[in-house]
Parts: structure tokens; C-alpha cells; sequence
């Protein structure tokens, strides 16, 4: 390890009391922290050219001194326990060290943005939160062989940049998975890689916004888009939605810069775009030379019926931007997605993901591409959605069974619900405040990364319900410890319920989903 140290010859001090000046201001400055290493004294007197006696004196002083401390047989580090006169030092030192005050004005920042909503720290015991698989249902044991895989046939790829776009296999093994899922006849070349939706979005916003350019946007709407584009400064332009799903006959006549959209389980409602509503949105976007962001966030999941085509599937003039992602079939934290632009889009996009990061890990790409290719994320695809159907009627019964006809949409597909509230219930925000007194995660629209623009029949009226990461047995509990939670604020002479159950806790985070 080397410090940042220069001494200077020519000084009136000598060596020896500028290396001892230079290691106390480090530590005094925080930059050296208690318990750190300091270089040895042959390693640090070859960095500096000085003679080591140099920087031995320096150091018995720094330790006399209460600065380091010497072990033996192991070397030289800054002290755990500081003296009192060094701490009065870094004390006095702190309100010159205050950011910013002894500098010159600096011009504004010319960033602008809102952090959309994700999963929070508090980790509540029944937690519908939105979008989280089952933590249990990731192929651990393939992936480990897969991973081993990879890494032993590596080669080069630890050394070399990739393509800026995507490594080929996986793109290729994409563009293969694309084709019978979603109705998309697509070539690799169009596919770039991406770090999840937010990163795909964001590219997309950079190949076609400039500042003040309109966009089309479903209202409600996903928080993590209405944000990004509002980050662009663009001018959004919220479209209504219904349970047709988007009321194309609401778009601007004009156009837009880029319409957003997600079609397949509109998010937060849950709603499917028609096929006659898609035919007629693609008709609007060519006639008004419009580009389509659709966000296929959790397509792999559908319940009821056949699933219908993605409007790329059925776009033949290049209007469509495709956004796809794994964070919903496998896990957030591998953070990849894949955006597919049309044929005019594919140099700009390779150009513009190059400049951003020279695209992702080649590692998790790597084993991601041969699980696609090997067939074994089809096979997870239908053991998954086995296991979301049965909670998803777990979580609608049990609605029924303790609020009566409860008004639910979205349950053809995808990871949660939209439950529009009864009159009798308490709203939104306040059933939100009420379920998480009692360890229960409800969302309203706002918390649960939607935005609404207001304008629509849904604002505190609707509260969002993920049921993927939950068991059937933590579901069944939940629900009842939401309705008991109503019907004490209902009744306030009647007992409180505990805050938490612990036994259930525990039984509900050892819970293993059953093999279907």
C-alpha cells in the first residue's frame, strides 16, 4: 500500500519532519483511519527515496507520540485509541474542513430528479410488497454449476471489453426466447443488453428526448418512468386508462416524442391493452411519426387465457421499442433486462450504451445465456407460474372471505393485484398506516411506485397487493390480520391485536413454497 506523501528537499524542515508532519495530518484529516496498515518502513523509504533511518525516526516519533502503534511480527498501524490532544486537533480542525463554505459559488446543478419508490428497508412480517419473486424459487444449485462453468472456460473474458450491446449468446438466446413467448420475430443485433428496466428506459429517453419534447404516459403510471422523463424535462402527457387498458382515443393528435405504455398488465392496475386498442394505438403512432416505449415488465406471467402478442409482435413499421426484464422471473439483484429497438435505432442505441458503460459483466451474462439455451428458464418460467396461480387465488379468496366482493383487478397476470377499496373501508393511505401498525405491507398507489396525475377514479381508492414472495399460509395470515386490524378500529373497546406474532413470523420465513 502506498500513502499520498511528497517531501521536498529544498524545504527548511527537515525529512524526517515532514514525513512525521505529512502521516499526522492523514490521520488527523480522517484519510488514515484508526487500525489502517502504514507501508513498511523499506517499502515506504523506496516510494519516497529516502533513506529508511528517515522514516523509522518519523515513525518512532508518530508512535511516541500515540499516533501508531507497532506489532510485532506484523508491522506498523494508526493507533485504535487516538490521544485526547489528536482528538482536540480533528476537533478543531472539522469547521474548516465544512463543505463548500470557503469556496466560490458554484453554479446550479443542472440535474433535476425524484427517486421512484422500491422496496424499503423496513422489512414488515407480511409483506405484499410489488414485483419480488419468491426468494426460494431461484435455481441456486444450476447456477452454481452454470457459474463454475463459465468461470472455467473464461479465458479472456475477465481481461477483454465485450460488445458494448450485449455478449452475443445471450442476445442471440433473447431473440430465440422472444420469438414463441411474445410473438417477436426479432434479430440479435436489435437487442442491447441492459442493467433492468430503469436502465432501459433511461436509454431510451437519451436516443429520442431533448428538453421540452412531449411524452405520452398512462395515468396512473409507473413511478420509475413518469420520474425519468420528467428528469429530461420533458412535458408529460398522461392518457387515461380503463379496463380495456389505455384509452387510445385520448392520445394527442399531434403525437409525441415517445408514448409509454405497458400493455400486457398495465402497471398499477393490472389492466390488459385490447387487441383492437393495440391495432389503433400502432395506427396512431405511424401516422404521427410517435416511437412506443412498451414495458413487458412481467409478461411471463399470465393465468387466463392466451396471452396477446406484444405490440412489437404486431408493429410492422419500426414504431416499437421493446423493454424486457429477469428482475421479475429470477431476482432484482441480477439486474439485467434487454431493450429490442427497431432496425433505424440499432447503431444509435449500441452508441449510446457504449458511452454510458461499455456494457454489463460478461460473467452473469454468460451463465444467464446458456440457462435460456439449455431450456432450463422455460422450465423455471412454469414451475414459477404454478406457484404464482396458486397464491394468487390464495390471496383472492381469502379478499372475498373477509371483505366480502372484493372489486380486484390485474389477476389475468403478472405479480399483484389492484383492490379498489369499498366505501366502508378506511382509505388508502390511512388502510396503509393502519395494516403497517400490525406488521402488514399494503400499498397505495404512491407508495407502491405508481404515479397518479390525477383526473382518474383511482387516487386513495386503490391499494396494491404483490403475492409472489409470499407462502400461501403468510398470505392467509396477512389478510386475517388485516381484517381483524379493520374491525378493531372499527370497534376500539374490543382487544388489540399484538403488533407481532413471532411464531408465525419465523414459521412464515422458514416456509419453502410446495413443489407443484
Amino acid at each position: 500500500m502506498e500513502i499520498p506523501i511528497s517531501l521536498d528537499p529544498d524545504n527548511r524542515q527537515s525529512l524526517q519532519a515532514q514525513l512525521h508532519a505529512q502521516v499526522r495530518a492523514l490521520i488527523l484529516g480522517g484519510r488514515l483511519h484508526p487500525g489502517t496498515p502504514l507501508p513498511p518502513s523499506r517499502a515506504l523509504a523506496q516510494q519516497l527515496g529516502v533513506s529508511r533511518n528517515t522514516v523509522m525516526l518519523a515513525y518512532q516519533r508518530l508512535t511516541a507520540e500515540g499516533y501508531l502503534q507497532s506489532r510485532e511480527a506484523l508491522g506498523t498501524f494508526v493507533s485504535n485509541e487516538l490521544p485526547e490532544s489528536c482528538l482536540m486537533a480533528m476537533r478543531s480542525a472539522a469547521p474548516a474542513a465544512v463543505a463548500g463554505e470557503a469556496l466560490p459559488t458554484r453554479r446550479p446543478i443542472p440535474f433535476q430528479g425524484r427517486a421512484h419508490a422500491v422496496a424499503g428497508a423496513r422489512r414488515l412480517t407480511w409483506d405484499f410488497w410489488l414485483g419480488r419473486p419468491d426468494p426460494h424459487s431461484f435455481p441456486f444449485k444450476l447456477w452454481r454449476r452454470l457459474l463454475n462453468r463459465a468461470l472455467a472456460g473464461a479465458g479472456t473474458h475477465f481481461t477483454d471489453y465485450g460488445d458494448p450491446a450485449g455478449l452475443p449468446a445471450l442476445r442471440h438466446a433473447i431473440a430465440e426466447h422472444l420469438g414463441p413467448a411474445r410473438g417477436i420475430a426479432v434479430d440479435p443485433e436489435q437487442i442491447v443488453v441492459v442493467g433492468g428496466c430503469q436502465e432501459g428506459l433511461d436509454l431510451s429517453a437519451r436516443l429520442l428526448l431533448r428538453e421540452g419534447d412531449s411524452v405520452a404516459i398512462e395515468n396512473p403510471a409507473y413511478q420509475g418512468a413518469a420520474y425519468l422523463y420528467e428528469s429530461y424535462r420533458a412535458r408529460l402527457l398522461p392518457v387515461n386508462v380503463d379496463s380495456g387498458g389505455l384509452r387510445v382515443a385520448e392520445l394527442p393528435e399531434d403525437g409525441a416524442a415517445l408514448l409509454y405504455v405497458t400493455p400486457s398488465h398495465q402497471y398499477p392496475m393490472g389492466f390488459t391493452l385490447s387487441l383492437e386498442r393495440r391495432l389503433r394505438l400502432l395506427d396512431w403512432a405511424w401516422r404521427t411519426g410517435t416511437y412506443i416505449v412498451e414495458d413487458d415488465y412481467d409478461s411471463d406471467f399470465r393465468y387466463r387465457g392466451s396471452p396477446i402478442p406484444a405490440l412489437m409482435g404486431l408493429d410492422t413499421h419500426g414504431c416499437v421499442i421493446y423493454l424486457g426484464t429477469f428482475s421479475k422471473a429470477l431476482g432484482a439483484g441480477l439486474r439485467l433486462g434487454y431493450l429490442v429497438v427497431p432496425r433505424q435505432l440499432v447503431a444509435p442505441a449500441r452508441t449510446a450504451k457504449a458511452l454510458h458503460d461499455n456494457g454489463r459483466p460478461w460473467l452473469e451474462q454468460a451463465v444467464l445465456a446458456e440457462f435460456i439455451a439449455s431450456g432450463a428458464y422455460a422450465n423455471h418460467l412454469r414451475r414459477i407460474r404454478q406457484l404464482y396461480v396458486e397464491r394468487r387465488e390464495c390471496l383472492i379468496d381469502c379478499l372475498h372471505e373477509h371483505f366480502g366482493a372484493a372489486q380486484v383487478t390485474g389477476s389475468e397476470g403478472g405479480m399483484h393485484l389492484a383492490w379498489q377499496l369499498p366505501p366502508e373501508l378506511p382509505r388508502a393511505s390511512a388502510l396503509q398506516a393502519l395494516a403497517a401498525e400490525h406488521g402488514v405491507g399494503i400499498y397505495t398507489l404512491q407508495s407502491g411506485a405508481a404515479h397518479d396525475f390525477g383526473g382518474g377514479p383511482w387516487h386513495d381508492q386503490v391499494v396494491m397487493l404483490g403475492f409472489s414472495s409470499l407462502g400461501v399460509k403468510q398470505i392467509r395470515t396477512g389478510i386475517e390480520r388485516l381484517a381483524a386490524a379493520v374491525a378493531a378500529a372499527r370497534s376500539p373497546a374490543a382487544p388489540p391485536l399484538p403488533a407481532r406474532e413471532p411464531s408465525v413470523a419465523r414459521r412464515g420465513q422458514a416456509l419453502r413454497p410446495r413443489a407443484l
